[in-house]
């Protein structure tokens, strides 16, 4: 059990250094053949920190554990709103200033809602996949569109910009891209695999595993950014790269195991977990929509973080 433990959080802390050098390389590459900054600061540096999510869902779903990528993605979400959102709030108040930021938001209750209208018979069908992957097209491109329309005086899209890596060498950008694409997949396999013969040890299910232990390892990149962000002064960067992980969580990474192996869910997730998720992605836009000052101050981040602590103790009791 110790040396599962230990090949757990070697995998996790690989995933976490293997998603940024993925990204770091994905982003110059992109930069170096001209794509506008925008695209790349919207797509593949805001959507990177979604890598482990990704890489682990479709580990999962090979190894037949659907439940433990569906568990995976849901228990990000929550985790990514409730711990994450919560945490930095709770150090300082965020302030939004951002109109991207602002349609983010409720396309992100969309699509957790399509996801629910798509779960809500228990089964995942290749089709389902294809409507969330063609969902995420969709999004992108409205995203992308609104984007170009504001950049000149969005402040979300000046601090995305700063993310990206510039005057990088091809060969460079080459080798961490393939570094991040060969470590990735081997990384998320040791994490899946010693994760699930911890969690079988103590009675957890595939589902708890995936919204549990899982969730909360691949949402360290995500923290990461955010609290970078935080020390920059970059408010509407740090609730960006939250609802830019969600919306991908929901629409890109969820299409993954669905598209792999379809298959029966677990009522627990279309049920219990699906409505706090729900609930989750529905609390920042409230907080930013109905406060005048479109601001997350301590008091909100220490309800958030609450409902955290709340949700794990519900899971881990239920389980026993």
């Amino acid at each position: 059990m110790i040396l599962n433990l230990v090949l757990l959080l070697l995998g996790l802390a690989l995933l976490v250094w293997s998603a940024d050098r993925f990204v770091y390389g994905a982003a110059a590459l992109a930069r170096n053949l001209g794509l506008p900054p925008l695209i790349i600061g919207l797509t593949i540096v805001s959507m990177g920190s979604s890598a482990p999510e990704a890489m682990v869902a479709a580990n999962a779903a090979i190894e037949g554990r659907l439940d433990t990528a569906i568990g995976n993605v849901i228990g990000s979400n929550i985790a990514n709103i409730t711990l994450i959102l919560g945490a930095t709030a709770l150090i300082r108040p965020l302030l939004v200033g951002s109109s991207t930021l602002i349609k983010e938001l409720p396309l992100m209750l969309a699509a957790t809602v399509l996801a629910g209208y798509l779960m809500h018979d228990l089964h995942l069908s290749r089709t389902d996949g294809l409507i969330l992957a063609l969902a995420f097209i969709l999004v992108m491109g409205v995203l992308i569109a609104s984007a170009l329309r504001t950049r000149s005086s969005d402040p979300l899209i000046a601090e995305s910009d700063d993310e990206i890596p510039s005057d990088v060498p091809m060969a460079k950008a080459l080798l961490w891209l393939a570094v991040g694409m060969l470590l990735l997949p081997l990384a998320a396999d040791l994490m899946v695999n010693n994760a699930v013969v911890i969690a079988q040890f103590f009675g957890l299910s595939d589902l708890v595993i995936g919204l549990t232990i899982i969730a909360v390892g691949t949402s360290l990149p995500e923290l990461a950014a955010c609290l970078a962000g935080l020390a920059k002064g970059e408010d509407d960067l740090v609730i960006g790269n939250v609802v830019g992980s969600n919306l991908f969580n929901i629409l890109a990474v969820l299409a993954i195991p669905t598209l792999i192996a379809p298959g029966t869910i677990d009522a627990a997730a279309a049920g219990r977990d699906y409505y706090i998720m729900l609930a989750t992605s529905l609390a920042p836009l409230l907080l930013l929509l109905l406060k005048r000052s479109r601001s997350i101050g301590r008091l909100e981040g220490g309800l958030l973080l609450v409902a955290f602590i709340a949700y794990q103790f519900t899971l881990f009791t239920q389980a026993a």
